[in-house]
């Protein structure tokens, strides 16, 4: 007796799972364009999850989307560049599949929705094909996609979605970075999408005008990066809130805050907070303070919900104690 399995328990089936999560700068947006050194954290609380399961045709589930991948719209190309790139690396077709995407990130808030999205895909590929990548192959297979979303992505976004550690960046370089002692972020969302590339071309004007301060303002918040290398090391609480102080400062400066996001930071640093600053590109997006210790994560983020972030969330870099 011949029996067949209903579509709707296609379902049940997974073949393949793999997740990535966001990231944030924590010292060096703007400066790391013109070659100086940037920090960027792992958000673990944020995740992204993709999963292949059977289907009928090729098929793209995610919330931007459902249906026939072939029909899919033109704002999900990075979905079908990291799909595509990773089942022909791993000899995996995409037909007779359905590739479902369920994500915590916000879009558009500089913490690496499209680069997390990417990893997670190539994961469930890799996970479905039974392979295991390497690291290099794993990152351009990422940057494959993200370059379908950004054209010239720097790669920090691809490595820190997929990092344990804080990572130092410089010139296409990535370094590891050791913590100390416990580190507790906020990020808070203003509730507007965040415009990096307008605010590169409006630094990018800036310098062109007023090259000597623009120069300047540039080697400072390097400096301040470095520095923040220093202070993860050795456990500078203390210090790294004065860094992330003076390069918010600095970013008003060149001009890619907004409003809203020196509200939030001004509300963090009332709120107890040793420092504060926007993180990404800027004119939107998102700030990102530091705590004054592990237990004040949680209020804090309910204090900025209260002046105004649409979302908040906490992460802990070098351990929970």
């Amino acid at each position: 007796m011949t029996t067949h399995t209903p579509a709707s328990m296609h379902a049940l089936v997974v073949l393949g799972t793999g997740r990535a999560h966001a990231k944030a700068i924590l010292l060096g947006e703007h400066s790391v364009v013109y070659g100086a050194p940037a920090v960027a954290v792992p958000v673990s609380s944020l995740t992204t999850t993709a999963t292949l399961r059977p289907a009928i045709g090729s098929l793209i589930s995610c919330a931007l989307y459902e249906g026939p991948s072939s029909a899919a719209p033109s704002h999900l190309a990075p979905v079908q560049a990291a799909w595509r790139a990773a089942s022909a690396h791993v000899g995996l077709g995409t037909e007779g599949l359905e590739l479902a995407v369920e994500s915590a990130l916000p879009i558009a808030r500089g913490m690496g929705s499209s680069a997390a999205t990417a990893a997670a895909i190539v994961r469930a590929v890799a996970d479905a094909a039974d392979t295991v990548l390497e690291a290099t192959e794993e990152h351009e297979l990422i940057q494959e996609a993200e370059r379908a979303a950004h054209l010239t992505p720097s790669g920090i976004d691809a490595r820190t979605v997929v990092a344990e550690t804080p990572l130092r960046f410089e010139g296409g370089t990535f370094q590891p970075l050791s913590v100390a002692a416990p580190f507790a972020l906020v990020i808070a969302d203003t509730g507007r999408p965040g415009a990096t590339s307008a605010a590169i071309a409006s630094v990018r004007s800036l310098r062109e005008r007023e090259p000597a301060a623009t120069d300047a303002a540039i080697a400072r918040l390097g400096d301040l990066a470095e520095g923040c290398v220093t202070d993860l090391a050795t456990g500078g609480h203390a210090e790294l809130g004065l860094r992330l102080r003076a390069a918010h400062e600095l970013l008003v400066g060149l001009g890619v805050s907004s409003p809203e996001l020196d509200t939030l930071v001004q509300a963090a640093h009332a709120a107890g907070s040793p420092g504060a600053k926007l993180t990404g590109g800027g004119q939107g997006g998102c700030i990102i303070a530091l705590a004054p210790s592990v237990a004040a994560a949680g209020p804090l983020a309910r204090e900025l919900a209260e002046a105004g972030a649409a979302q908040a969330w906490t992460t802990i870099i070098g351990g929970t104690a």
